[in-house]
C-alpha cells in the first residue's frame, strides 16, 4: 500500500512531529514544526514533494488565537 510507504517516509523527516492516515479527500495528514517560512519551504519542497507516491500537497498554517 503506497500510503504506508509515504507514511513511513514522512515520519523519517526530522521536522515531522505527527502523521496520520485519514479518510476523505486526502490520504495523509502530517504536522511539521519549523522555525521560519524558509525552513517550511525547504521541508515541503525539498523533502515532502520528493517522496515517491506524493502526488499533491496542501499546506495549512495553524496560528495561535
Amino acid at each position: 500500500m503506497m500510503e504506508s510507504d509515504v507514511y513511513r517516509a514522512l515520519l523519517a523527516i526530522e521536522n515531522v512531529v505527527e502523521t496520520h492516515i485519514v479518510y476523505g479527500e486526502y490520504d495523509l495528514a502530517a504536522r511539521i514544526d519549523f522555525v521560519d517560512d524558509n525552513e517550511m519551504s525547504k521541508v515541503l519542497i525539498g523533502e515532502f514533494r520528493k517522496i515517491p507516491g506524493v502526488e499533491q500537497t496542501e499546506t495549512l498554517i495553524a496560528v495561535e488565537v
